[in-house]
């Protein structure tokens, strides 16, 4: 057990946020509705960040050129602009004397976030006829780009100050609520706590900082590492339990608790199939996540982790009297009387204060990864010689990895525990950190550096990568790939993502041939060469691989013919793995390993599990399994 690191120092960083496409929305047509938040980002449009209005379009044609008495000009209008992914369009509908439909469909923002948010102010705007509508929290950009974007075709069609001057929706709410459990954090392990709460017979309140729910499980791609032998039989995969224990553990340099491990092995396939009750689908072949270290990583059929949320959410729609949901609202605060944790104290939108009494309380607010100061202050452990700044991006959303809920479990009683195991990934985007583009996990894939040279194992830990790729020139590698991992230009991956959108937004470099794309890369044509050349060798058989790698599935192929893609990566923090020690319970433990009566924690923001190091896959494995069991045992000790 590591000794415990105070957690005076966490700061909240600058909200941000990732994006994706909402479609149409017009008058009474969407019902979904979230909180909002504001955002101080002075000066977003045209900055660097990559956002603004790239120009307006005079109205579609058929549209009305006649003013009405307040002056608007019925006809539908266009906004052009760069959006947080890419640029998309913004159409919006005029009568003369309302907004009808908002339109982004060719947005490419974030599932889950981004588009979530498209799709908040959208529905806002129609239902109130107002531009007075605040930004939300977790996709301020989005927001943003959506706000200027509706302004400008307001202005086109003569309704802007009609529309400003209207006044936004009054969204606050209850000063106190009753409940059996309280979940701070409406994230992948926070939704499925108050999911199996619910489900247990829990009246639950969900506090949520963002005006979005998902949290990072959103930008996450959704792999689910457990043993499965129906799926992987078929797929000719030896595995077992205690096979999954031992990588698990062995992966984290032995660092793991072992009873938390065996509780996540032992029922990781329990969550794919609860998941499955709840509506999700899974690709019938499992898979293997960067750093995974075998082939037990499931993956919904539909892109990314936003899926889970997208069934946990309707979940919630359907059970509106046992589940309330409160974005924009912050826990400041556990209330205790004698030692035992009695609810939560939190404030909506920066004035009102909420108060929730609670028989239980569940901390799911995730890891601190996107906190630069405070992950500075514990950095003493494997990377230790790394300094990592500002100038290391983070994958998170950074309002959902700022690790508050540590400081408030530390305040309670609760041990914090391994907070230096700071995981990094491979597969940062540069200038960002964000996962994006071409992704490191799966297979048919080569690294090299910038000069061509092939420099470590494709399929080996995380920080094993991480530490081999801050030994090459620059701190940097390509991952190239070839017609093998993607036939088809326009066909989606894994992540939703397409080769076409990729180079036509500059993320990634093309070349008919090995040469042509050394050229435009700037490497050695004889090095690249020889590198595609020695991984074919190792996927035939041929040779062994000086590196560690073993072509050891039905999926491996040589990669022989063009077009080739190349995309930059570099190493971004991913993960804590420290966090608040708990037990098998799911109870938050003091440093003596007593119970603090009333209090549970799940997901990121627990320590124990994964040790020094989490093997990919295993991070939604644990938001589901340990999301279950802490919303489950809660219940129990609210007597529901």
């Amino acid at each position: 057990m590591r000794d415990s690191h105070h957690s005076d120092a966490l700061e909240a960083v600058a909200k941000h946020g990732a994006a994706s496409g909402a479609a149409l929305f017009q008058r009474g047509g969407v019902t979904r509705r979230t909180f909002l938040e504001g955002a101080a980002f002075i000066g977003v449009c045209g900055s660097a960040m990559g956002f603004g209005l790239a120009g307006c379009a005079s109205p579609s044609a058929g549209s009305g050129a006649n003013g009405t008495a307040q002056g608007w000009k019925a006809g539908t209008y266009t906004a052009n602009v760069t959006g947080h992914n890419a640029p998309f369009t913004i159409d919006v509908t005029f009568s003369e004397s309302a907004v009808t439909a908002i339109d982004t469909a060719t947005s490419q923002e974030s599932l889950g976030v981004g588009a979530s948010a498209l799709e908040t102010l959208s529905n806002q705007i129609i239902e109130y006829q107002t531009l007075d509508i605040d930004s939300v929290t977790g996709a301020t950009l989005s927001s943003m780009c959506l706000q200027q974007g509706v302004k400008d075709c307001a202005e086109q069609a003569g309704a802007a100050d009609a529309l400003e001057a209207a006044p936004g929706p009054d969204d606050s709410v209850e000063a106190s609520y009753d409940a059996d459990v309280c979940v701070i954090g409406a994230g992948g392990a926070g939704l499925t706590a108050a999911i199996a709460a619910a489900q247990a017979g829990a009246q639950v309140v969900v506090v949520e900082k963002c005006g979005i729910t998902g949290g990072s499980t959103n930008v996450s791609e959704g792999a689910l590492n457990a043993v499965d032998p129906e799926r992987q039989q078929k797929q000719g995969i030896e595995d077992s339990i205690e096979q999954f224990y031992q990588t698990t553990y062995e992966g984290g340099h032995e660092q793991g608790t072992p009873e938390l491990i065996h509780y996540l092995t032992d029922n990781a396939l329990d969550s794919v199939h609860w998941l499955e009750s709840l509506g999700v689908e899974f690709k019938e072949e499992v898979g293997s996540a960067t750093g995974s270290l075998g082939e037990r990583s499931h993956y919904p059929a539909t892109p990314s982790g936003n899926t889970y949320i997208r069934s946990f959410e309707a979940f919630i729609e359907e059970h509106p009297d046992q589940i309330t949901v409160l974005h924009e609202t912050r826990a400041t605060e556990l209330a205790l009387d004698s030692g035992t944790v009695t609810g939560v104290k939190a404030v909506h939108r920066g004035s009102q204060n909420v108060a929730v009494n609670a028989k239980s309380v569940v901390i799911a607010t995730g890891g601190f990864g996107a906190n630069v100061e405070y992950r500075q202050q514990v950095n003493d452990g494997v990377w230790a010689d790394v300094k990592l700044d500002d100038s290391i991006g983070c994958t998170n959303i950074k309002p959902c990895a700022q690790g508050e809920g540590l400081k408030l479990a530390e305040k309670a009683g609760a041990q914090l525990i391994g907070l230096s195991d700071i995981q990094l990934h491979p597969c940062g985007t540069p200038g960002t950190g964000l996962m994006e583009d071409i992704r490191t996990s799966g297979r048919n894939r080569v690294f090299v550096n910038k000069d061509g040279e092939r420099f470590v194992n494709e399929g080996a830990e995380r920080d094993t990568l991480c530490k081999a790729i801050f030994a090459q020139p620059d701190s940097t590698y390509w991952i190239v790939v070839n017609k093998v991992r993607y036939p088809s230009e326009t066909e989606p991956d894994s992540n939703g993502a397409t080769i076409e959108n990729m180079l036509a937004l500059g993320h990634i470099v093309k070349g008919e041939t090995i040469e042509d794309l050394a050229q435009q890369t700037e490497m050695d044509a004889a090095k690249l060469q020889a590198s595609i050349d020695g991984y074919n060798q190792v996927v035939a058989g041929e040779i062994e691989d000086p590196f560690g790698f073993t072509a050891n599935n039905t999926a491996d192929e040589q990669m022989t013919e063009g077009p080739w893609y190349a995309c930059r990566k570099v190493p971004t923090v991913h993960h804590t793995m420290g966090g608040i020690r708990v037990n098998v319970s799911s109870q938050a433990l003091d440093a003596n390993g007593q119970a603090i009566p009333g209090l549970y924690a799940c997901g990121e923001c627990t320590g124990g599990i994964h040790g020094s190091n989490r093997l990919g896959g295993n991070a939604i494995a644990d938001c589901i399994t340990f999301g279950r069991n802490a919303g489950a045992q809660a219940a129990r000790n609210a007597g529901a």
